[in-house]
């Protein structure tokens, strides 16, 4: 296999996927990222359809790029209308991007049913608008919509247009499988018979059939030289072709070299930087980039890897700019808590008592209801608390939680009272103190760092930035054992701690006072 170029098209495709939208910045400093990681071709978008894609492309004309070529996408001239006229076609002009992509029906019943015009028009557009563009001096590429369901139609006329795009002068015709229901040997089928007409063919999956990667990847297989899709897969409804798991299988599985090694290093946190952009969090479970990719949690699998890393291990997280993690459940044994032990940096001894015995507490809490893969400050404190010379910076003494609510209050919560009263111990001396919230745990919050801050005033940086609550058996109703997991921060790192009880408001005291044990000890 020869070298396959790589076209991104997230800021178009990847935009159509619900609860995505990007801002004009969004996408300029989303072109910027995806040049450093090497991307040879970022589709901008479609200057013709929306102000604020038009207004990208003037923008992105001061971008000075290292790596990558600018495209514009577009669609091919409309039904019995000339080129010069096409305001879509102008606007791509205009748009001033070395590369545009356009659209055009490879599909007989997508031309006859949706298009609502004769087989003839569809490939005179085509002709005409390719035959335009570059003779405007523009790289074009054909994506051919519809072309995989069309093929399975009437292979002919699909065929036909794409000889009509390649006639034209088109420098690559990319293959569509629009509705992302093909399997990969209608794929193979495709890229051949387009092979046939031109030798620059490109494939460009849908994942309804949870297939965008694998179609790609055998597209690549039978001869395709360009791969469209997107960062993390965005796209409408299922999804486009994801990138970050299409171009370490071509580079890693492959030996299909699409990057540098540094560059390949980059792309988990490419990955977590368009995340940040579209608002949503980040997929952990995603291949290569997420952060449970290379996560361990069995016991029979972390003992092997102590032995060998690669057991259970298909590549290397850190080529892909990933790390592994080891995780503690009650699948857990012996080799996860030594390994997060020394991961901590803490003295274990194999043969050490303490080890069963964490390791048969985490056991019998994880019964209960904690869960220490998702909380691995509270694990830490677990392992610490198991050694003979730990001391703990503070002790609960008491509290005492109250919520008043009037007669008349509303049913949204206004003027209700949620007061706390805490007793700790610290040292020698007991601090009592008591806080006001707008719940109680929020009370409870403040009361204990009310009392906490006359000893460590520097917890003062320590915000409680999540809270989660999960009911761990709905059947038993309101008795029903509940799960707290809280995520705090002092604006430098993160760290997340369990508490579980049938008591809501216990569970959250478990979770919070590990959290402010938590980082006070690291201070120490």
């Amino acid at each position: 296999m020869g070298p396959v170029a790589l076209y991104d098209t997230t800021l178009r495709d990847g935009a159509q996927m619900e609860g995505i939208s990007f801002s004009v910045e969004d996408k300029l400093k989303l072109v910027q990222k995806l040049d450093e990681l090497g991307m040879h071709y970022i589709e901008g978008g479609w200057p013709g359809s929306n102000p604020k894609d038009a207004e990208f492309f003037n923008r992105a004309k001061s971008l000075r790029l290292s790596h990558s070529q600018l495209a514009a996408f577009g669609s091919t001239r409309r039904p019995n209308t000339p080129v010069a006229s096409d305001g879509n076609l102008q606007a791509l002009v205009e748009a001033g991007t070395p590369v545009v992509c356009i659209v055009g029906k490879a599909s007989r019943l997508q031309v006859t049913q949706v298009l609502g015009t004769s087989l003839e028009e569809n490939l005179s557009m085509i002709t005409d608008s390719v035959r335009f563009l570059k003779g405007k001096g523009l790289v074009v590429f054909l994506d051919a919509e519809h072309f995989f369901d069309g093929f399975k139609v009437d292979s002919e006329y699909s065929v036909a247009c794409l000889r009509a795009a390649a006639e034209a002068g088109a420098d690559a015709l990319v293959l569509c499988d629009t509705n992302g229901g093909s399997l990969p040997d209608r794929i193979v089928a495709g890229v051949r018979a387009a092979l046939e007409v031109l030798p620059s063919v490109g494939i460009h999956t849908h994942n309804d059939a949870e297939l965008a990667v694998a179609n790609s990847l055998v597209a690549v297989e039978a001869g395709a030289t360009q791969v469209q899709g997107t960062i993390n897969g965005y796209g409408e409804r299922c999804g486009n072709a994801n990138l970050c798991s299409i171009i370490p299988d071509l580079q890693l599985k492959m030996g299909v070299a699409c990057f540098t090694q540094e560059q390949l290093a980059r792309l988990s946190e490419v990955s977590r930087f368009v995340s940040e952009l579209a608002n949503l969090a980040p997929n952990p479970h995603l291949p290569y980039v997420g952060s449970s990719a290379f996560t361990h949690k069995g016991g029979l699998h972390v003992s092997a890897m102590a032995k060998w890393e690669d057991s259970y291990q298909h590549a290397s997280p850190e080529a892909v700019g990933n790390r592994k993690r080891v995780v503690v459940s009650e699948l857990s044994g012996r080799s996860n808590v030594l390994y997060k032990a020394r991961e901590l940096g803490l003295e274990v001894d194999e043969s050490s008592p303490a080890v069963a015995q964490v390791l048969d507490s985490i056991k019998q809490m994880e019964n209960q209801g904690f869960q220490y893969d998702g909380a691995e400050a509270s694990f830490e404190l677990l392992l610490r608390r198991a050694s003979r010379n730990y001391e703990s910076p503070f002790q609960l003494v008491d509290f005492l939680v109250l919520v008043k609510k009037g007669h008349h209050a509303a049913r949204d919560g206004a003027n209700t009272l949620s007061l706390a009263h805490v007793e700790v111990q610290v040292g020698d001396k007991v601090e009592h103190a008591v806080g006001e919230g707008n719940g109680p745990v929020n009370a409870l919050d403040q009361a204990l760092r009310d009392a906490l801050l006359r000893h460590y005033p520097a917890l003062s940086r320590v915000k409680l930035v999540d809270y989660k609550v999960r009911i761990l058996d709905e059947t038993a109703g309101t008795a029903a054992d509940v799960r707290v997991l809280i995520e705090s921060s002092d604006g430098g790192r993160q760290w997340r701690t369990v508490g579980s009880s049938t008591n809501i408001i216990d569970a959250s005291w478990i979770a919070l006072a590990d959290s402010l044990e938590y980082w006070l000890l690291r201070q120490r």
